[in-house]
């Protein structure tokens, strides 16, 4: 079935390879591929018990800006037409504001790893989405396990697509 809109969420603290699987799985089955970025404004960010580190600052060391302007690129060097191809904040733990970024009829993509995601596919249904649960993708990268080897100089690079290697690069030291 292909879906009008179809919508991946994440931090996206950065932007990995396995990011880019899951854009593409939802990119096959849909018109137009929303891009939710969650904890967009640390101001938002609430402390969940199954939700253990998501709301720590140094886990959202990137802006909404700076991973909108990151999956832009990228996905505008991988070839996608960025006119189909919708980047809106997703405060995640707020669902009365979704209606403000998720337009009518979207179908919400929701690759499950743990409890955390499945309470999330329960809350995108309460709140009326449609959820398509995706539970066949395996979990080989982690955002915590990039941003680890980032700090320890470690070889991050193979981790994520190139255009996001050469944003993490060019952004100056300290910043995010």
């Amino acid at each position: 079935m292909r879906y009008k809109y179809g919508m991946i969420h994440g931090r996206f603290q950065p932007f990995h390879l396995e990011h880019l699987r899951y854009f593409r799985l939802v990119w096959e089955r849909s018109e137009h591929v929303i891009v939710g970025i969650t904890n967009p404004d640390p101001s938002t960010i609430l402390v969940d018990e199954l939700n253990e580190h998501r709301h720590l600052p140094e886990e959202n060391p990137l802006t909404f800006t700076e991973r909108l302007m990151m999956i832009q690129e990228t996905l505008r060097d991988e070839g996608y037409p960025l006119e189909r191809i919708f980047i809106v904040p997703l405060p995640i733990h707020h669902p009365e504001r979704w209606q403000y970024y998720v337009p009518p009829g979207t179908v919400m993509f929701v690759v499950v790893y743990s409890p955390w995601e499945r309470q999330k596919a329960e809350r995108f249904r309460g709140a009326g989405l449609e959820v398509v649960v995706v539970d066949n993708l395996k979990k080989g990268i982690s955002g915590q396990e990039v941003r680890s080897l980032l700090v320890s100089n470690g070889n991050w690079e193979r981790l994520v697509p190139p255009t996001v290697a050469r944003f993490l690069q060019r952004k100056p030291e300290g910043e995010g």
